[in-house]
């Protein structure tokens, strides 16, 4: 299954230099502000504020609010997905799934960026919602992609042969969300930690069974 692309987000402003910058800093307040407000409540002038700009500054970067929606949608996926196309994540199995505590780990020190994203999937699950589509998408990649690195354990030998993948990524995927959604509402709950202890329960569970002697 190839990666879903992702809708175009052309700025109109050269991505270079002081356009670039501009760009980033306006990307960076459509964070703060829709982690607050998510994007229904977040308006352009609230964007545009954040940023120290006027609204016809930021719609020469961007030409409407979807746009910078769909910019800091992809901005936030690119580094996730980074991270997926090393190595030990290819290398599937035990050592795949370590690579996620590594995203969780990075999340924990990323706060406002993980209430933006929480935020907008509760309101994506609308179809009217503008990012419905990238997170139908998104979502799918996701749970390909721990489905492929999850049946290379099988493959092997090293996971059970008898286990469900599909099911086992969806239930990862919940649990990461889950975890983050507990970890916004009390600052206390640590991700890592709980997301460790999961994946120790997740390989002992998913282990196969050593070979018969003889």
């Amino acid at each position: 299954m190839p990666r879903p692309s992702a809708p175009s987000t052309p700025p109109r402003a050269s991505a270079t230099g002081r356009g670039a910058r501009t760009r980033a800093a306006i990307l960076e307040a459509a964070t703060r502000v829709f982690a607050v407000h998510g994007y229904r409540g977040g308006s352009l002038a609230a964007i545009a504020g954040e940023a120290e700009l006027t609204q016809p500054g930021v719609l020469h970067h961007f030409p409407s609010k979807e746009h910078v929606l769909m910019a800091v949608l992809q901005e936030r996926d690119r580094e996730n997905v980074k991270q997926l196309r090393s190595g030990p994540w290819h290398d599937g199995g035990v050592t795949a799934l370590r690579t996620l505590l590594g995203l969780v780990e990075d999340n924990a020190i990323a706060r406002e960026r993980v209430q933006m994203f929480t935020a907008l999937v509760g309101e994506g699950v609308s179809a009217a919602h503008p990012a419905h589509d990238f997170f139908v998408e998104r979502y799918a990649h996701l749970r390909y992609q721990l489905i492929r690195a999850l049946q290379r354990g099988q493959d092997a030998g090293e996971f059970r042969s008898d286990v469900d993948m599909a099911m086992i990524a969806s239930l990862v995927l919940a649990a990461m969300d889950g975890l983050q959604i507990q970890w916004l509402l009390d600052d206390e709950e640590t991700m890592p930690p709980r997301f460790a202890v999961l994946l120790d329960m997740l390989v002992t569970y998913l282990a196969a069974e050593p070979p018969a002697p003889g």
